[in-house]
């Protein structure tokens, strides 16, 4: 009896010793993925998407983030086709303000007409891409807000076919019904790939609000794609969405900037508020533009300025 009671206790001990190795190797081998999921994350931020311009002081910026300061972001959305220099189809400056844990999102329509820093002339707003990149947009709208700019982010809309497309689907509240001729995009809920993704985001001539509705309907994406992506679950999926964006978007952050960001800013998405730049269109020589009186860029400034005197 005693025998096999010291048999029984060894026994015990043999499955607990092999049932902890195979635990410990599970962590391990979790550990080690999510270090190269980190490892991809970090590699792609600095070496495909982090791209520095003349136009913002990167040491200022660090020591606002340090003293959890007031930020703007420009976040361009950027027509990118082949044989296309490409132009700027969506402008927001996001700012974050980390102390009253606040963000606002002001929208500047594409066809503004403002002064082109750098090339002296007037012209559309999102034209400035087109003549001098993220460096010449930055500047730009710095001096028709009289803004200082900290970040910005550069996205390829083409590539938020393909995000969606690797989601899945999105779903967006659609507004107005209409039909370009492949999809009709009825009211209410609607569940979209990426082809009639691009296809809603492009539409502007059936919309009643012109551009205005269509940039409503890019922020109607943009949410979309974050409710969708925070609903799947599989890990293993993270590394898609990062090589997504790494072939998409551009930005002065590297790694470093996003994860100060992420701890100190993140609270910011607690009371967020929005407005679209307001403006009467005209015809000159032709060419259609919105006209914005001075008090609305004015009142825009001190929109943004508010928070941060």
């Amino acid at each position: 009896m005693e025998e096999k009671r010291v048999n029984r206790k060894k026994s015990k001990k043999r499955w607990l010793k092999i049932t902890l190795a195979v635990i410990g190797l599970l962590i391990l081998g979790i550990g080690l993925y999510g270090l190269s999921i980190y490892g991809n994350a970090r590699d792609t931020v600095n070496e495909k998407m982090h791209e520095q311009i003349d136009s913002i002081d990167r040491n200022l910026t660090k020591k606002k983030v340090e003293a959890s300061e007031q930020l703007n972001v420009l976040l361009l959305g950027v027509d990118e086709r082949e044989h296309d220099s490409g132009r700027s189809d969506a402008l927001m400056v996001l700012s974050l303000e980390p102390k009253n844990e606040e963000m606002q999102l002001i929208s500047i329509p594409r066809d503004t007409r403002t002064t082109i820093v750098g090339e002296g002339v007037e012209d559309k707003i999102n034209h400035a891409y087109a003549f001098g990149g993220s460096d010449m947009s930055v500047a730009t709208v710095e001096n028709f807000l009289d803004i200082e700019l900290d970040y910005y982010v550069r996205m390829n809309m083409e590539g938020l076919q393909e995000l969606v497309d690797r989601l899945g689907t999105i779903t967006v509240d659609n507004e107005i019904a209409w039909n370009d001729g492949e999809y009709d995009f009825n009211v209410g809920p609607m569940e979209m790939d990426g082809d009639q993704t691009m296809a809603y985001v492009r539409m502007r001539k059936q919309d009643p609000n012109g551009d205005f509705g269509r940039t409503e309907r890019q922020r109607k994406v943009i949410q979309g794609i974050i409710d969708r992506g925070a609903s799947v679950g599989s890990v293993t999926k993270i590394n898609d969405y990062i090589d997504v964006l790494g072939n998409n978007m551009a930005t002065n952050m590297d790694f470093d900037d996003m994860k100060m960001l992420f701890n100190g800013y993140r609270n910011t998405r607690k009371n967020i508020d929005s407005y679209q730049i307001q403006g009467n269109g005209t015809n000159i020589d032709g060419t259609y533009y919105l006209m914005v009186p001075d008090e609305e860029v004015q009142k825009v400034h001190g929109m943004i300025s508010k928070s941060a005197s």
